[in-house]
Parts: C-alpha cells; sequence; structure tokens
C-alpha cells in the first residue's frame, strides 16, 4: 500500500512537471546565449552586478561624409572590422566576405555594419564611397569610416580587443586583423570571427540570428 502511494505520488509530481513544461515554457526564449567577451568587474549596490566590457564612445566619418558615433547604433547590434581599401591580400575577402553578410540581413534595422579603415590619410570618404559602391553598401546599414589614426587604432585595441599588439596609433604603427567583431545593443562583444574563414563567416550568420532572438526576447520581457 506505501509503495502504490509513492508511485501515485510520483506520477502526479511528473505530470505536473511536465504540465508546467508544455504549458509554462516560453517557446520564445532562446536556445542558448552566446558569451560576452572582455574583462568585467563586480560592483556590489544592494546585490552583486556584473560590469561587462563595452566599446566606448566614438565619433568617425562614412563614405557620405557624415558623422558616424555610438548613437547611431542605438538599439541595433553591429558587426566591426579594420580594413583599408588598397589592401591586396585580406582586405579583399574580408570585405567580400562582410558583403555576403549583409546581403543576408539587408534591410534589417535591427542590424549593422561598421568598417573602420586603417589607413586614413589613403582612405579618404571619396575612396571609402568608392568602395561602399563597389561592396554595394547602403550607408544607414553599412558605414565605411575613417577618422583620426590614433583614436581608430585606440578602439581597434582597447574597444573591440581586434589587436593585442602594443602600438600608439603614430606614423610607424600598423594594425592588419582579419578578425571581424559582433556587438550587441549593449556595446558588449558577443563574438569573433575570422573574416577570412567562409565557415566562420556562416557562424557569423547564425549567430546574429541567435542575438537577435535574444534581443528581442528581452525587449518583450
Amino acid at each position: 500500500m506505501k509503495t502504490k502511494l509513492i508511485n501515485i505520488v510520483l506520477l502526479v509530481t511528473a505530470a505536473i512537471v511536465i504540465g508546467y513544461a508544455f504549458f509554462i515554457y516560453d517557446k520564445n526564449k532562446p536556445i542558448r546565449y552566446l558569451p560576452i567577451f572582455g574583462e568585467k568587474s563586480y560592483e556590489h549596490k544592494g546585490g552583486s552586478d556584473t560590469v561587462y566590457h563595452t566599446i566606448g564612445n566614438f565619433s568617425f566619418t562614412n563614405q557620405d561624409g557624415k558623422t558616424v558615433n555610438e548613437k547611431d547604433f542605438k538599439g541595433s547590434i553591429y558587426v566591426a572590422d579594420f580594413f583599408f581599401t588598397t589592401c591586396h591580400s585580406i582586405c579583399p575577402i574580408m570585405s567580400n566576405q562582410m558583403e555576403r553578410v549583409y546581403e543576408k540581413y539587408k534591410g534589417n534595422a535591427k542590424v549593422k555594419f561598421l568598417s573602420h579603415t586603417v589607413d586614413p590619410e589613403i582612405d579618404t570618404v571619396e575612396q571609402l564611397k568608392r568602395y561602399a559602391i563597389k561592396h554595394n553598401a547602403d550607408a544607414k546599414q553599412w558605414s565605411f569610416v575613417t577618422g583620426s589614426k590614433k583614436e581608430l587604432y585606440a578602439i581597434a585595441r582597447t574597444g573591440y580587443l581586434l589587436n593585442a599588439e602594443q602600438g600608439d596609433g603614430g606614423s610607424d604603427d600598423f594594425i592588419h586583423t582579419q578578425n571581424f567583431a559582433l556587438i550587441d545593443w549593449n556595446k558588449r562583444i558577443r563574438g569573433f570571427y575570422d573574416g577570412t574563414d567562409t565557415t566562420d563567416m556562416n557562424q557569423l550568420i547564425k549567430d546574429i540570428s541567435l542575438l537577435l532572438k535574444e534581443f528581442e526576447y528581452k525587449e518583450k520581457n
């Protein structure tokens, strides 16, 4: 009798758990979340809050001669990279791959792309415009930007964490990286990808979709 009662209790418990999973489980919740990269710290203000590395404020000029800053990416996620238009090695591959990802999300206002030149002396607004046209880029969604070399190099190293080499952005300094960074709506780094690797780019396309789902879920909850 005791064994029978235990079995009944177990069956009822199992039914409750299954019912909860079926009726309460939020199907819109992402199946997984992307990691958050960079050093983090902890603040204790009536609890413990994790403070993550974020991209700092910036101000550059795009292919249309317009100022581009962090406010233009508010409420969206974006992919950032560093290139130069006269490069004949990895940059053409990177830009072609970025264009492929861009075409996948073209017209989606929540997904943007930000390509920084590492050779601002050569890559004028006019030069970037020609390059943007070559890659069918609409500046509203994909900006090619130039600006102060020191600021461009500083944000590559300390903002996007795309180059570990020391440098001051001076005349002898040069950054040449094939890596892309995926940035979320809170200016946090959520992924790094090799812009010359098709498999990595396929993963980037999937991760953008996953991050969009996370974004949409958090907007509603």
